[in-house]
């Protein structure tokens, strides 16, 4: 499942704790790189409040959401807003975390994995390794954030900005169209990205000849400084209880969730140190 539609999904579950604020509580929803214009992600989070507000027996039009794609937009309104809850990328998360007190409160289960991995595909055989790589051209919608590619994905390793050329895109299917007509050596995927290879026709056979470790997926991160313990833990209960209600199931079918859990104390503690790294 692409990441901006688990994105949306996640959006429709920000709604204010309790009755009804005078003003809509304002929710940022952030994943660089991605297709999707705000106007259709709003109209899209907006079809999805019935349910939200029916499980968590909130008053109807109690949030707004602020959609972007732009990194930049991102830390600006992270910086300037301080929302109390928010939906944005792992790399983000690791960026902000401090100066934003951010706490992970919701991981998506997607097919029985809280957490995902990596792969640099390429056409087979026409590369082995990564050192083969190095000058070629890797294209892919993760590029947005190179930070999270150095630090995270690939551990540190190498720096991606220096060591390929990079060509980052909005779109994964245009990435693999242009590494099956050898317009690029490379593309980077995440997992739901290359579960989708299955569903292409492509004209080359392509393999992974990098695959990360396993990263955690992030899902809903909470200011602690502006939520208090009862409400991150009112809020965590009640998304986990979306995929078992009737209706909200139906949603979750749809963007092939399993279900939402708990992000445990210490599962991004890994990241974290990771991220760290000089």
């Amino acid at each position: 499942m692409p990441k901006i539609r688990l994105a949306l999904l996640l959006a429709c579950l920000l709604i204010p704790i309790g009755a009804a604020a005078t003003a809509p509580e304002v929710i940022l929803v952030c994943y660089p790189g991605g297709a999707v214009n705000a106007k259709d992600a709003n109209g899209a989070m907006s079809s999805m409040l019935h349910v939200v507000e029916r499980v968590g027996g909130w008053q109807a039009e109690s949030f707004a959401s602020q959609f972007t794609t732009d990194l930049d937009d991102c830390r600006n309104w992270m910086a300037e807003k301080h929302p109390k809850f928010a939906i944005i990328s792992l790399g983000l998360f690791l960026e902000l975390r401090t100066q934003s007190h951010l706490e992970p409160l919701v991981q998506p289960r997607i097919k029985g994995r809280t957490s995902e991995q990596y792969r640099i595909i390429v056409q087979k055989d026409k590369f082995r390794n990564l050192e083969e790589l190095k000058g070629k051209t890797l294209g892919g919608t993760v590029l947005k954030e190179d930070a999270f590619i150095q630090r995270i994905v690939l551990a540190g390793k190498l720096d991606p900005a220096t060591f390929f050329s990079l060509k980052p895109t909005n779109q994964a299917i245009r990435a693999l169209r242009s590494l099956d007509k050898g317009e690029l050596d490379a593309v980077i995927l995440n997992e739901q990205q290359y579960a989708g290879l299955s569903a292409l026709s492509m004209q080359s056979t392509v393999a992974a000849i990098f695959t990360s470790e396993s990263i955690p997926l992030m899902g809903v991160a909470a200011d602690s400084a502006k939520t208090n313990a009862d409400e991150r833990g009112r809020f965590a209960k009640g998304v986990e209880g979306l995929c078992t209600d009737a209706e909200g199931k139906k949603l979750c079918d749809l963007f092939g969730i399993d279900s939402f859990v708990k992000a445990e104390s210490g599962v991004f503690d890994p990241m974290v140190k990771l991220w760290g790294r000089k």
